[in-house]
């Protein structure tokens, strides 16, 4: 469901356990986010205020996020203004999407100072405007000082809060509730069903109430009359000062539903809480992902389109032998042919039982010069063959390099495997071009070192599996495969590999015991289920002592060739 006026006063409720608390740390680790550190009672809460017009809300948290090395401007007056502060009150104006937050405290000669913080929670309209004991606006995060405003938000002059053109459903009776449903379908003359109306009519009519969350309770409930549904909701809002209430997860959303035995504190705070940082987690590993997949497709169709033109280089190298053939026959019979211009020529093929062949001539030159004509297209396109033969063979290596990244990527499940993935082309020149602007979003002091790694500066950070009393580690893309392979696994420990299919380098290390067939065919499973094969059957995995994988020189990251090898054919698994 939206942030509306009804999860907005639940939240607050809850927020209000928290009066009496000092603020001692507020940082913004964005443009659309605020966090205030609280103290009560021995313990430290995080509120998350976060206004981007997509995933609004005001809720406690305890997921950290990143921070600016310097604190934007409206951070620093925030700091300067409600350190030290303790919180008074948090208060909502009936089912207004509009949380206050009063402070109050001592300046340095002890005379009482109040403060006030004003969360606007409208959609594109979000902002957090900071006040001061006369209600006049000192800061907020964004100023709204255009002529077609009807809420100006600029420091300095006194703050008034939203006209909200809806009605206040509190105050609302039965009757007036039957009226305003019947008003809305008669004026709009809408020929849908009473169904399909009825979550609009009240969203549009009553303040606080979203469409998405009066859908809900009344196709969850199997709410028939209008009463019921009146009656629903009013206990629904009562129970937000009780907080006899609950979140409930539903089809990638939430909702609030009745609980009596909700006895939990911050319970709904921290469900939305754990919601939202999934809910954001993956918008931004898509984001991600999306932005360096574009730049990886783009630079795939460079050489695709490179390798097209190769194709057609090499097409045209198919009949460099009949040039020399033309020009042979011509020198071996010129004191036969007349010395003039001609069209074509016909003459005995000595290499093929002497039938006879039809050349076709420039007749802008003698025969002898079309001979020698023959001679250099031959020579020309024998010496294309041989650079473009070679062009071609790096073209197909790129592409395979390429098409190994975008596997990485797909396979990518944090902000730090892209991030990683995007340094690693980064470092290839093929890709150079395209992400020397590129930001990357990589939290380079957030990544653990795994313990594993012998070299202390090498995030490396392998999937881990356990097979009876042998581990055994796959790497996550292309530098790893390349370090777990080449440098931290020992000679005699066994490497897998699915045959021709892009995918991860696994190892099992053996520490001085030998797999049975089973380990191994296990392996083998968990290596297909880390390949491009995943979802196919019947893959075949190739095996051997890593002793017997080589890295060639010059060869692209995770690309290795291997000897004595035996290969398995398994179904992916990932157990």
């Amino acid at each position: 469901m939206a942030f509306d006026g009804i999860i907005t006063k639940a939240v607050a409720t809850e927020l209000n356990l928290l009066s009496g608390a000092r603020i001692d740390k507020i940082f913004q680790p964005d443009s659309n986010t605020v966090v205030l550190g609280f103290y009560l009672d021995g313990l430290n809460y995080a509120l998350n205020i976060c206004i981007n017009p997509q995933n609004y809300r005001i809720n406690l948290t305890t997921h950290s996020k990143r921070n600016p090395k310097v604190a934007p401007n409206f951070c620093m007056v925030l700091r300067k203004h409600l350190i030290g502060l303790r919180i008074k009150s948090i208060i909502t104006n009936s089912l207004e999407r509009i949380v206050t937050i009063e402070f109050e405290g001592f300046d340095d000669v002890d005379d009482i100072i109040n403060k006030k913080l004003i969360i606007e929670l409208m959609g594109k309209h979000c902002n957090i405007i900071l006040l001061d004991d006369q209600n006049i606006i000192i800061d907020s995060m964004r100023h709204i000082n255009n002529e077609n405003a009807t809420h100006i938000v600029v420091p300095h002059i006194k703050y008034t809060y939203p006209k909200i053109s809806k009605k206040d459903f509190l105050s609302t009776t039965i009757e007036d509730f039957k009226n305003e449903i019947e008003k809305y379908k008669i004026e709009k003359n809408n020929k849908k069903t009473t169904e399909d109306l009825l979550p609009k009519i009240i969203s549009d009519t009553y303040n606080g109430i979203s469409k998405k969350y009066a859908s809900f309770i009344i196709n969850e409930n199997s709410l028939e009359t209008n009463e019921d549904i009146y009656n629903y909701l009013k206990n629904i809002i009562y129970r937000t000062d009780s907080l006899k209430l609950k979140i409930e997860l539903k089809d990638n959303d939430y909702f609030l539903v009745p609980d009596d035995s909700n006895e939990e504190s911050f319970s709904i705070n921290f469900a939305l809480d754990d919601f939202y940082y999934n809910k954001e987690s993956s918008e931004e590993l898509k984001t991600s992902r999306d932005s360096v997949l574009k730049l990886i497709l783009a630079t795939l169709k460079k050489y695709n389109k490179r390798l097209i033109s190769i194709n057609n280089k090499l097409k045209d190298c198919d009949n460099m032998d009949t040039y020399r053939l033309y020009g042979e026959l011509i020198t071996a019979n010129l004191y036969r042919i007349p010395n003039k211009n001609l069209k074509s020529i016909e003459l005995e093929n000595y290499y093929d039982e002497n039938k006879k062949i039809t050349i076709p001539l420039d007749e802008r030159y003698l025969p002898s010069v079309n001979a020698k004509r023959f001679f250099k297209k031959y020579n020309k396109l024998k010496n294309a063959l041989e650079i473009v033969s070679i062009q071609k063979k790096e073209t197909m290596q790129e592409l395979d390099y390429i098409e190994s990244v975008v596997y990485e990527l797909e396979s990518a499940n944090s902000i730090e495997e892209i991030a990683e993935i995007l340094d690693e082309i980064s470092e290839n020149d093929i890709f150079k071009e395209r992400t020397k602007n590129l930001k990357t979003n990589k939290k380079q002091n957030k990544i653990k070192k795994s313990n594993l790694t012998k070299n202390k500066n090498s995030n490396f950070n392998p999937l881990k599996y356990k097979i009876d009393n042998f581990t055994l580690l796959v790497g996550r893309n292309n530098k790893e495969n390349d370090y777990l392979t080449l440098k931290f696994a020992h000679k005699n420990d066994i490497w897998f590999h699915t045959k021709d299919i892009h995918g991860s380098h696994a190892v099992l290390f053996l520490n001085n015991q030998t797999p049975t067939e089973d380990i191994l065919i296990k392996c083998a499973e968990i290596t297909a289920y880390h390949s491009k094969a995943r979802f196919s059957s019947n893959v075949p995995v190739d095996t051997c002592e890593v002793r017997y994988v080589k890295k060639p020189k010059g060869a692209k990251p995770g690309m290795v060739i291997y000897t004595n090898y035996n290969t398995l054919y398994v179904n992916p698994k990932n157990n």
